[in-house]
Order: structure tokens, then C-alpha cells, then sequence
């Protein structure tokens, strides 16, 4: 066994002690709260706590960083138009690994790495708050979407805390 197979295989182990606590549940596909989320993959954002949602409540969408991506807005459409969600919140946080990050060096370093080129983009931001802005313009232009409630909050990773930010403008 390799050192990157013991986290997979904790899990895997895990799984029975979870099954064992979890019990049956036959919850409805469709959100309970009618509340999407689109936020980081971050590992330090624990969704569930920070928010009071439990199982069968929210989608919570994720992606680095927590962009308008298009698989992001394919699933935004998909999970309010076959699932009933109304609302959208959008969460981003501190000491994200976007802010800031030069996309050029990671490029290059990928092309370093596999002798192939990259053209990819990740998505960097200088602005926490100005990406939000710009990621909820995006969602807000998107004519597949209907929106009844889209808001935008900073997650501080350090204490959990949630910051709104308007993106009404």
C-alpha cells in the first residue's frame, strides 16, 4: 500500500461506521431549503456547519475557487429547473488559493512537468469582493437562470464567520 492510497482507504473504512450511524433516509432529489450553493473545493469550508443544512437541503456546488464556470451554470440549471431551487448563494473565502496566483508560472511549470503545453486557465483574482461581483454577473446574465434571491458572502476560513457582499450593482 502507498502513502496515496491510506487517505482512499481510511475513507473506504470510515464508510461502515457511517453507514452503521446513518440509518435509512429515502430524502426527496429536490433541495428541501429550494437553496443552491456555489462555493470553493476547498477542504477547510464545511458548508453543512457553517450553515445549519443537513442532508437533502441545499446543492452545494463546488469548484476552485467557486466560479461561474460553465459546468457550474449546466448544474445551476439543471438543479432550478428540474429540482426547484429559488435561491443562490454565492461563498468565496479568505486565503484562497486563486487570489493571487500566476497563472503564466503554473502553466509553465504544468508544461514542465508533462512536456506538453498548457493553454489552460484557472480563474486567478486580485479582489476578493470584486470577484464575487463579477462571478454573481455572470450567473445574474445568464438567460437559462432565474434567480429569485442571488447573494454573495466571504467565508473567513479562520474563525467561519460569513461577510455579505453586495452585488446589486
Amino acid at each position: 500500500m502507498t502513502d496515496a492510497q491510506l487517505p482512499i482507504d481510511a475513507a473506504v473504512a470510515h464508510n461502515a461506521e457511517y453507514v452503521a450511524s446513518h440509518g435509512v433516509r429515502h430524502l426527496s432529489t429536490e433541495p428541501a431549503k429550494h437553496l443552491a450553493v456555489v462555493t470553493c473545493m476547498d477542504s477547510r469550508l464545511d458548508l453543512f456547519g457553517a450553515l445549519g443544512l443537513d442532508l437533502g437541503e441545499a446543492h452545494i456546488i463546488r469548484n476552485a475557487g467557486g466560479l461561474a464556470t460553465d459546468d457550474v451554470i449546466r448544474s445551476l440549471v439543471l438543479s432550478q429547473r428540474m429540482l426547484g431551487t429559488e435561491r443562490v448563494m454565492l461563498i468565496q473565502h479568505t486565503y484562497c488559493g486563486l487570489h493571487g496566483l500566476d497563472e503564466a508560472a503554473l502553466r509553465e511549470r504544468i508544461s514542465a512537468d508533462t512536456g506538453e503545453a498548457s493553454e489552460m486557465t484557472f480563474g486567478s483574482f486580485g479582489d476578493l469582493a470584486e470577484n464575487l461581483r463579477s462571478t454573481a454577473a455572470r450567473l445574474s446574465t445568464e438567460p437559462a437562470l432565474t434567480q429569485l434571491e442571488l447573494r454573495a458572502f466571504i467565508f473567513d476560513v479562520d474563525t467561519g464567520a460569513l461577510t455579505e457582499v453586495d452585488v446589486s450593482a
